[in-house]
């Protein structure tokens, strides 16, 4: 609708432009400041009326209104039926077409028209000047503005170049607007792809990580002790349970084109920290978990919490084995701070180089990167791993 309404405003504004110049250019045959058309009178407004047509319908057919404005503004010059001193305004049509032109041709063919209309232009001024005004009556009283060729030329060439130029800087910001909106949305489409990717990559990697742990152990244990393998095969289908939940609430982001706060299945926050405490302490960590603080964080900050919190310990029961965890997250209302350590393998167990990269510490910077926050990773002196993370926010979530 409001497309609609620019259209026609932009052609009603084209019919304005056209019966003002269409007025200009019959007043100056009727009145010129020169020798007079021989031309009867009432024919000026005819002629001043086929000259500017083509405003009036140029948005419809630009190339063909401006083969038609200059078409006509020749011929009208080379019948003398125009005014002396005053052929460059039967050429202002001819300009505001090119204009049109410019900014939606190629600049291979804008370029061409306006060779082509200032050629055109050009020719039948000289053909006027030698031919036709010379057999003009002579005014009775001296003119204001004597006809002088080069001046008309000149005016006319001027107003092309400006009127093609102005054309060509507007296509070209258009064209420019239109690859940084089209980049922007690649960028948005790239930036929800890693999105999705580091959801998944926390789901599946922390569950299969579980799911492996314990499978392993029911293995081992399955002959002597069937009781153990059974609380493993429990704790197997619950982690299962819950990554397929998981999956499907990230995987109907895809197919609705939303966020992931809009899904039906509720995102994971910090009511969840401790059910990932008793995921990890079901693979032999031994976690101790704290959380200080009594503010409310905002769901996509508490979501961040709980995916730092779940790369780490998955981390921690994958390189590290049957250890000991803290897990403490702080809350101050403007700041979530994450700190997570272990103790490192048991056994005398040597720390895999693993874990000061992969994919699950990219994840977490970039986690804690969208808010501007600060991360660090490294393994401690006395032995084991810490990740501490430092997330600064305001209540909407954003980053402060």
């Amino acid at each position: 609708m409001t497309w609609a309404r620019r259209i026609e405003g932009r052609v009603v504004t084209d019919v304005v432009a056209a019966i003002v110049v269409a007025l200009t250019i019959g007043y100056a045959i009727v009145d010129p400041p020169g020798p007079s058309s021989p031309w009867p009178t009432w024919s000026a407004w005819p002629v001043a009326a086929l000259v500017s047509l083509p405003i009036a319908l140029r948005r419809r057919r630009p190339r063909a209104m401006l083969v038609l404005a200059c078409a006509a503004a020749t011929l009208a010059t080379l019948s003398g039926a125009v005014a002396a001193g005053m052929i460059w305004l039967t050429f202002v049509p001819t300009v505001l077409a090119l204009y049109l032109v410019a900014t939606t041709a190629s600049a291979t063919w804008s370029v061409s028209a306006l060779v082509a209309c200032a050629l055109a232009a050009t020719g039948a001024i000289l053909i006027f000047y030698d031919q036709v005004l010379p057999g003009l009556p002579l005014p009775q009283t001296p003119s204001e503005l004597p006809p002088s060729w080069p001046v008309e030329i000149g005016a006319i060439c001027v107003f092309l170049v400006v009127g093609w130029a102005v054309g060509g800087a507007v296509r070209w910001k258009r064209e420019t607007t239109a690859r940084l909106v089209r980049h922007l949305s690649e960028a948005a489409v790239a930036d929800e792809r890693r999105r999705i990717a580091r959801e998944l990559h926390d789901v599946i990697g922390h569950s299969m990580s579980l799911i492996a742990v314990k499978a392993t152990v029911a293995n081992h244990v399955a002959d002597e002790r069937p009781q153990e393998v059974r609380a493993a095969l429990a704790v197997i289908e619950r982690t299962s349970r819950g990554a397929l939940t998981e999956i499907q609430r990230v995987l109907g982001l895809l197919r609705s084109d939303g966020d992931l706060a809009d899904t039906h299945v509720p995102a994971p926050g910090m009511a969840d920290l401790p059910e990932l405490a008793d995921h990890a302490r079901s693979a032999g960590v031994e976690v101790e978990l704290t959380v200080h603080g009594e503010a409310a964080l905002p769901p996509t900050v508490a979501m961040s919490v709980y995916r730092i919190v779940q790369q780490a310990l998955t981390n921690v029961i994958t390189h590290a084995g049957p250890t000991r965890c803290s897990v403490t997250v702080g809350i101050d209302g403007r700041t979530a701070t994450i700190d997570v350590t272990d103790d490192g393998p048991r056994h005398g167990r040597p720390p895999r180089a693993s874990r000061g990269g992969g994919h699950g510490l990219i994840g977490m910077r970039e986690r804690v990167k969208m808010y501007g926050g600060t991360f660090e990773a490294d393994f401690r002196p006395e032995g084991g791993f810490r990740i501490t993370a430092r997330l600064p926010y305001d209540q909407n979530g954003a980053v402060t």
